[in-house]
């Protein structure tokens, strides 16, 4: 019998995505109209690339995805896709120079998750460790009236990143997708309309 984790990574196998996190984001994208054509993305731990494929998509030749991911990865990606293995904690100074260079971004969408330990505290822990590190990095780098996406394991500290989120974006939302496994922790957060500091 199919289960319903069957149906999502048959059907990105179909759609020649490399993992069935890609509905996620499409479900995301159904729901609160994030891409636009001639966008930029800064996509977060990227690997194996099917966020980072379905971005390149909605923002079609004339946008931009770059794609970073501590993890290489043997997708092929189209011309308007730049993926680069880099640790988004600790950056490099070639990174930020680039990052400088193409930014600021019009989204940034962040799909990283802890190395799990099974010990449930653990990864909530690691969690959002990464969600508060991809906030800072959103800051850095988002367009005034950006968009942001963050997936974390839910917990107790979870509203400390809607505490870190709230002042500098017009609305945040959680939403759980419908294509997440039943029994996963992760929901994303998400940032519409972020509020430019250097106004």
């Amino acid at each position: 019998m199919k289960t319903y984790r069957d149906h999502y990574f048959l059907k990105a196998k179909q759609e020649n995505y490399p993992a069935r996190s890609v509905y996620k984001l499409k479900e995301m994208n159904a729901r609160f109209k994030l891409f636009k054509t001639g966008m930029k993305v800064l996509d977060l731990g990227a690997a194996p690339g099917s966020w980072t494929l379905f971005a390149a998509e909605k923002v079609g030749e004339n946008g931009l995805v770059l794609a970073c991911d501590l993890q290489q990865t043997e997708t092929a990606f189209p011309e308007n896709v730049r993926f680069l293995q880099e640790d988004v904690f600790e950056r490099t100074e070639e990174f930020e120079k680039l990052l400088q260079e193409l930014g600021p971004f019009d989204m940034v969408i962040s799909d990283m998750a802890p190395r799990t330990t099974g010990t449930k505290f653990t990864d909530q822990t690691r969690s959002l460790e990464l969600c508060l590190e991809s906030v800072i990095v959103a800051q850095k780098y988002l367009k005034k009236g950006g968009n942001f996406i963050t997936k974390i394991f839910m917990g107790p500290d979870f509203q400390d990143l809607v505490k870190a989120m709230r002042p500098i974006f017009a609305t945040v939302k959680t939403f759980k997708p419908q294509s997440s496994r039943s029994e996963s922790k992760e929901i994303f957060e998400i940032g519409l309309g972020f509020l430019s500091e250097k106004e």
